[in-house]
């Protein structure tokens, strides 16, 4: 059994160095150029997407941060086959009232509901 309970420990171990931490840990590190593609790929594709744009920030308001998460797609075998770094805004860090006064949600009818679902059984 405590074989078993090692294994597990090492496995983890393994994935957890498999991921930096934090930019200055992935700058730090012999496959900084893969990580560094995969975070140009992410800026492109928000890019693209219209997600933000850069323009100067206002005087006396809440920036909110962001950070990289990065994550190392494996195979069946264990091998690394792809780098992903996603770019994750720190929203906890908004004062409601102060850096935002609403928030928005799509809502759906129920009536618009069941009428998508009788045409998809139809």
């Amino acid at each position: 059994m405590a074989h078993h309970i090692q294994c597990l420990i090492t496995d983890t171990k393994e994935i957890e160095s498999l991921e930096p931490r934090s930019l200055k840990e992935a700058r730090k590190r012999g496959d900084w150029n893969l990580w560094k593609q995969a975070m140009h790929e992410e800026l492109i594709m928000l890019s693209n997407a219209g997600t933000w744009e850069l323009v100067e920030p206002p005087e006396n308001v809440n920036i909110v941060r962001s950070k990289w998460v990065y994550k190392a797609k494996k195979d069946a075998v264990g091998n690394i086959v792809c780098y992903k770094a996603q770019l994750i805004a720190q929203g906890f860090s908004q004062v409601p009232g102060i850096d935002y006064f609403d928030t928005f949600a799509p809502v759906a009818k129920l009536t618009s509901i069941w009428t998508v679902l009788a045409i998809a059984a139809a």
